[in-house]
């Protein structure tokens, strides 16, 4: 294993599923992409999201900035550098894709030859304890290259 995908999202789920993503690509000697996947701008106004790893950029920008898909993608960059600063590795590349979240971590993964994708799974849904989150299970669906999932829901 050479290159190792880790798919993250504004979840302050995501610092565990970066730091177990990279703490497997450290102990296999592995090339480190982070991605981060726009699909729906709404998602991005939200005042819902709690800040990870150091990443506040959201909290200052006014709701109509974050129309543009530009300034989403400006943001989104910025929520990988900081995390790529959180995680102590500037050799680390970051990835910003637009479009549906499965689509996409399957496409970067093959446009950068990933030998494995790391993913957390955190469904919300009334089906959680019998399912994984659908963008999880669509990709682990339609892969054919390893999938890592860390599960990131709370123990109880």
């Amino acid at each position: 294993m050479k290159k190792i995908l880790i798919a993250l999202d504004y979840d302050p789920t995501a610092q565990n599923v970066a730091e177990g993503g990279f703490e497997l690509a450290k102990t296999m000697g592995a090339e480190v992409i982070l991605l981060h996947v726009i699909s729906d701008p709404v998602y991005y106004s939200s005042m819902d999201y709690s800040p990870i790893m150091g990443f506040t950029g959201y909290l200052n920008m006014d709701p109509l900035q974050l129309n543009t898909i530009e300034v989403i993608k400006t943001a989104s960059l910025n929520f990988l550098d900081k995390s790529r600063i959180h995680l102590g590795d500037s050799t680390i590349q970051t990835v910003v894709e637009e479009g549906d979240f499965a689509d996409s971590i399957l496409k970067t993964a093959k446009k950068m030859h990933a030998d494995l994708i790391v993913m957390g799974s955190h469904s919300r849904k009334w089906l959680e304890n019998i399912v994984m989150g659908s963008v999880t299970e669509e990709v682990l669906h339609h892969t054919t290259v390893p999938l890592y999932i860390i599960p990131t829901k709370k123990r109880s």
